[in-house]
């Protein structure tokens, strides 16, 4: 016999971010009760854990592809991939890459299988200050979704949100192309987003809690409410929903299922293997900390143009080492990538 978990909630709103009516519900555990009120997205490409959870949506970046294609279990997947592109006549380089792009559309593809929702698939870390580059990648893996069946509505494409990527986020969504706007620190650079007309933009929570661990003078102990990037993107929402944007916030990059439940009520949550299956193995209450119909209505309305953009991120010292440093991570793990295809040609 299970404890139900008991989950209070505020709205009987149909939004993403409030799917529980004005009633106590209760459920088997903190990850269906989550499921409730957020859309909870899997932050993996690993698809046999993303059969496991059940997610309504799924996330991935150089990352976690990179971790993918070096588990065993998927080795036959990336063997048929580099096959089919090999007799190609484009040159090594280009070769290299194009076989990155079809591993990624290809992981996105099996992923769709097992999810009702949207798969988000990342333009090349290195184009991310180039804004015909990101246009051109976008579209390019769209391509290679739709040569799979796939329709265009069922893909994110994940840019970082640079200035330059958000100039890019405006061409792709005239196109009809939907995009996720990554490594988000700063208020301005989502307002930025929004205002672009980004689909999704994902906030990151915890490398905003990793920069104060490392850099604060003292050490601080931080509630889930109180935690700097959960903070961070709750500031976020509560500025898209009293200006009504309908760009989804989707919370990412946690540390801990705290900062998951600090968040719980957003619209989207995007959460790895190891936080869901905590979820799923918690029967504490779960207490809503985010609802569009208990919010503030009285937020100045903030316009971002290219110069506040790059001054409100110059100003933001944690901000600007965390997008760069990003960049740069995801950056590194697509050379690893290329690195193991190329052994593979």
């Amino acid at each position: 016999m299970y404890n139900p978990v008991k989950i209070m909630t505020l709205s009987n709103s149909t939004s993403p971010s409030s799917r529980s009516p004005k009633v106590a519900r209760t459920a088997h555990h903190q990850l269906e009760a989550l499921k409730l009120i957020t859309m909870v997205v899997a932050d993996t490409g690993d698809y046999e854990k993303i059969k496991q959870y059940k997610p309504e949506d799924a996330t991935t970046n150089p990352s976690l592809v990179l971790q993918a294609v070096q588990s065993p279990e998927y080795i036959s997947l990336v063997e048929e991939v580099v096959q089919q592109c090999k007799d190609s006549k484009l040159d090594a380089p280009n070769l290299v890459s194009d076989i990155c792009d079809h591993l990624a559309v290809r992981f996105g593809v099996e992923i769709l299988k097992v999810i009702p929702g949207r798969v988000s698939t990342e333009v090349d870390a290195c184009l991310s200050f180039n804004i015909d580059a990101m246009v051109r990648k976008a579209q390019k893996l769209i391509e290679l979704y739709e040569s799979h069946g796939v329709s265009r509505d069922r893909v994110l494409i994940k840019i970082a949100s640079t200035w330059e990527g958000v100039q890019a986020c405006r061409e792709l969504e005239k196109l009809g192309i939907h995009t996720n706007m990554t490594l988000i620190f700063n208020y301005h650079q989502a307002i930025a987003c929004a205002q672009a007309g980004a689909t999704l933009i994902s906030p990151f929570v915890g490398r905003i809690l990793d920069w104060f661990n490392k850099n604060a003078s003292t050490k601080e102990s931080y509630t889930k409410l109180t935690d700097p990037g959960v903070v961070s993107v709750t500031k976020i929402y509560k500025y898209f929903k009293a200006h009504k944007h309908e760009t989804i916030v989707m919370g990412a990059s946690f540390r801990s299922k705290d900062q998951i439940l600090g968040l719980a009520g957003i619209d989207a949550l995007t959460i790895s293997p190891k936080l869901l299956q905590e979820l799923e193995q918690s029967s504490e209450p779960l207490e809503r900390a985010l609802s569009p119909d208990t919010l503030d209505s009285d937020v100045p309305v903030v316009h971002v143009d290219e110069e506040t953009f790059r001054w409100e991120l110059n100003e933001d010292a944690m901000a600007t080492e965390k997008l760069a440093e990003g960049i740069r991570n995801f950056n590194a793990d697509l050379q690893k990538l290329k690195k193991i295809v190329s052994t593979m040609m």
